[in-house]
C-alpha cells in the first residue's frame, strides 16, 4: 500500500513538472510568435505581389481584377416608384454612391447607369415598373448601336420589387444588370463594379440589423423645404395580404441620437418640416437603450401575432425628442399601425404644437370578419373606440385611412360595412384600393381570390365616389377660417403660392406682400403663413395670405380648434 502512494507521488509530480517546463517553453513560443507579427507580413502582403503600392482609398476595390477598377465618374439616373419611404431610400443610395466617385443626371440621354427603387406592395406599382424596364431595353440598345457604345448602359433593379421577383428579373429579362434588395445598398459600388466584365450582380439578402443609421442621406430636392427621415424598417405585424414582412424583413429601429443628429441638420439647413417613416413607425423601439420603462402598449381591444416586446425607448420618446430639436419645424409621421396609439403617444401629440395633428389610422376595412381574415388584430368596434379615444384627447384632430376593397371572400355586406366605416369616421385623407394577390403572403397560402376583377372595380369607384363627398363637405366647413400654411413654391398651372396646411392639404393663395414681424414683404417657400380658407373642395383649398406667422405664434394661448377660428 505504501509503495503504491510512493509511486503515484512520484508519477503526479513527475506529470507536473513536465507540465510546467512545456508551459514555460508554450508561453516563451508565445511572447517569440507575439514578437513576430508585430514585425511580420502584413494584409497587403497576401493580396497582392507586385512592388506597387496598394491604394486602399474608394473607389478602388483591391479584390476586383484591374479592368473593372473605374467606376466613379459614371452618371446615375434614379427612377422612383411607390411609397416616401422609397424616396428617402433612394437618397440613401445616393449617399453611399456620391461618396464613390458616381455623379447624378437628370437627363436620360446622358446617364451610364439606370436604378430603378420599385414597389411591390400591388400590381398596378409592379406594372409601371415593367412598362419602365421595356423602354429601358430599348434605349440600352440604341446606345449599344451608337457611337458611345464603349459606354454601354447598365440597369440595376432596387428595393421590394427586387427581393420578390429577383429570379424573374434574372432569369427572364436579360437586360438587368444589378439586382439589390432593400438592406444591400451598401453592396451598390461593387456590384456595378462586377456588371464591368457583362456579369449580372444580385445581392437581396434580407438584414435582421441593417438601418442605414450611420448613412446621411443625400437629398435629391435640395430646395425642398421638407425632408423624409426613416427610422425604422421591417415590419413583425404579417398581415395576410401584406407582402412587406418578405421584401423588407422584421422590425428594426434606428438608435434614437441618429435620428435626433439627422433632424438637428435638417433644421440648420432651412429644412421647416420632416417625415418620419418607417412600415410602422409607432411601434419604434430603441433597443440601444436600455430601459426599465415599460413594455409594449396596445390601443385597448388591440392584439397583435407576436409576444410583447420589452425594454427599449419607444415611438413617445423620439417624439419628445424629435418635436424638441427646433419648435419651428413641423414633424409627421408615416405609415403606423392603429394598434401602436396608446395614451403616451397622443399626449405628446397633443402638448407639442410642432407635431401635426394628423394622424394615420390605417383601417383597411370596416367589416370584423373581413379584419379576422386580414388579421389585423381588431374588430369594427375597437377600431371605433380607438377613433373616438383619439378625438377626445386631441381635439381638432385629422384623421388619414387606407382603405381595400375586393379582399379575398369579401361579401356585399362585408363590403357595406366598409362603406358605413367610411361615412361614420369622416377621414379628411383616404388610400383606397382594389385588393391584389401578393405571392408569399398567407393570403396566397390560405385564400382564394375569388372576388371578380370587376366587382373589385365597381368597389373602389364607389368607396371614392363617398370619400371626395365627404371630403368636400368637412372642408366646406373650414371657409372662414384661418389655417397656417407652410410655403412650398409656385403651382404649375395657375401661378399661384402653393402651400400645405396641417392636414397636408394644398393651399392656394395670390402672392401679395402681407406683415410680417419686420414689415410688409411677400413670401417666399419655407415661410409659414396664417390663410382664410375662402374656397374648398375635396383635396384644394383656396384662401387669401393674412401675414406671416410661426407656428408658436399661430397656436399661442388658444385650443387647437378655437386657434383655427382667426
Amino acid at each position: 500500500m505504501m509503495l503504491c502512494v510512493s509511486r503515484t507521488t512520484r508519477l503526479v509530480r513527475l506529470i507536473t513538472n513536465t507540465s510546467s517546463k512545456y508551459r514555460c517553453k508554450a508561453d516563451d513560443v508565445s511572447a517569440s510568435f507575439g514578437s513576430r507579427i508585430k514585425t511580420g507580413p502584413g494584409l497587403k502582403d497576401f493580396i497582392i505581389t507586385s512592388e506597387t503600392e496598394i491604394v486602399t482609398h474608394p473607389p478602388y476595390i483591391p479584390y476586383l481584377p484591374d479592368f473593372i477598377q473605374d467606376t466613379s465618374k459614371r452618371k446615375v439616373f434614379f427612377d422612383v416608384y411607390g411609397c416616401q419611404m422609397n424616396l428617402n431610400d433612394t437618397e440613401i443610395v445616393w449617399s453611399i454612391l456620391k461618396k464613390e466617385g458616381f455623379e447624378k443626371t437628370v437627363v436620360e440621354e446622358d446617364a451610364d447607369i439606370f436604378l430603378v427603387m420599385t414597389c411591390a406592395i400591388r400590381e398596378g406599382a409592379e406594372t409601371k415598373i415593367w412598362h419602365r424596364l421595356d423602354h429601358l431595353r430599348g434605349f440600352k440598345r440604341r446606345r449599344a448601336l451608337s457611337k458611345n457604345r464603349d459606354k454601354p448602359v447598365k440597369i440595376g433593379i432596387l428595393g421590394c420589387m427586387a427581393e420578390r421577383l429577383k429570379e424573374k428579373l434574372i432569369e427572364k429579362e436579360k437586360a438587368v444588370d444589378v439586382v439589390a434588395g432593400p438592406d444591400s445598398y451598401r453592396d451598390l459600388p461593387r456590384l456595378l463594379a462586377l456588371t464591368e466584365n457583362g456579369q449580372t450582380a444580385v445581392n437581396v439578402l434580407l438584414s435582421l440589423d441593417e438601418t442605414y443609421a450611420d448613412v446621411v442621406p443625400v437629398r435629391l430636392n435640395k430646395d425642398s423645404v421638407s425632408a423624409f427621415i426613416s427610422i425604422m424598417r421591417g415590419c413583425d405585424n404579417m398581415c395576410t395580404y401584406c407582402i412587406v414582412p418578405f421584401t423588407r424583413g422584421r422590425e428594426r429601429s434606428r438608435p434614437i441620437d441618429s435620428i435626433v443628429e439627422e433632424v438637428r441638420q435638417l433644421s440648420e439647413q432651412g429644412v421647416k418640416e420632416v417625415t418620419l417613416l418607417g412600415q410602422n413607425v409607432n411601434s419604434y423601439r430603441d433597443t440601444t437603450q436600455q430601459t426599465e420603462k415599460y413594455d409594449t402598449q396596445l390601443a385597448k381591444g388591440f392584439k397583435t401575432v407576436y409576444k410583447k416586446k420589452k425594454g427599449g425607448l419607444r415611438f413617445a420618446d423620439l417624439l419628445d425628442k424629435v418635436s424638441s430639436v427646433d419648435s419651428e419645424m413641423r414633424i409627421r409621421f408615416t405609415a403606423a399601425h392603429p394598434k401602436d396609439f396608446p395614451d403616451e403617444v397622443l399626449q405628446v401629440i397633443r402638448e407639442r404644437p410642432n407635431i401635426c395633428k394628423m394622424l394615420h389610422l390605417p383601417a383597411q376595412s370596416g367589416s370584423s370578419s373581413v379584419l379576422e381574415r386580414m388579421r389585423r388584430g381588431y374588430t369594427r368596434e375597437a377600431y371605433l373606440s380607438l377613433v373616438r379615444h383619439v378625438r377626445e384627447n386631441i381635439q381638432g384632430v385629422g384623421l388619414s385611412t387606407d382603405m381595400i376593397c375586393g379582399f379575398c371572400g369579401e361579401t356585399d355586406e362585408e363590403f357595406e360595412e366598409t362603406l358605413t366605416l367610411m361615412e361614420e369616421v369622416d377621414y379628411n385623407v383616404a388610400f383606397l384600393f382594389p385588393y391584389s394577390m401578393r405571392e408569399k403572403t398567407a393570403a396566397h397560402r390560405r385564400y382564394e381570390d375569388d372576388v371578380p376583377e370587376r366587382t373589385k372595380r365597381d368597389r373602389h369607384n364607389r368607396m371614392v365616389e363617398l370619400y371626395r363627398r365627404k371630403c368636400e363637405e368637412i372642408n366646406r366647413k373650414e371657409i372662414g377660417n384661418a389655417h397656417l400654411v407652410l410655403v412650398e413654391g409656385i403651382a404649375p398651372k395657375s401661378g399661384k403660392i402653393l402651400g400645405r396646411n396641417e392636414f397636408y392639404l394644398k393651399v392656394l393663395f395670390d402672392q401679395r406682400a402681407i406683415p410680417s414681424s419686420e414689415g410688409e414683404r411677400e413670401v417666399k417657400p419655407g415661410d409659414y403663413v396664417s390663410v382664410r380658407i375662402d374656397a374648398a373642395k375635396a383635396s384644394l383649398f383656396h384662401g387669401e395670405a393674412l401675414c406671416h406667422s410661426s407656428i408658436e405664434e399661430f397656436y399661442r394661448n388658444a385650443s387647437w380648434a378655437a386657434r383655427r377660428n382667426m
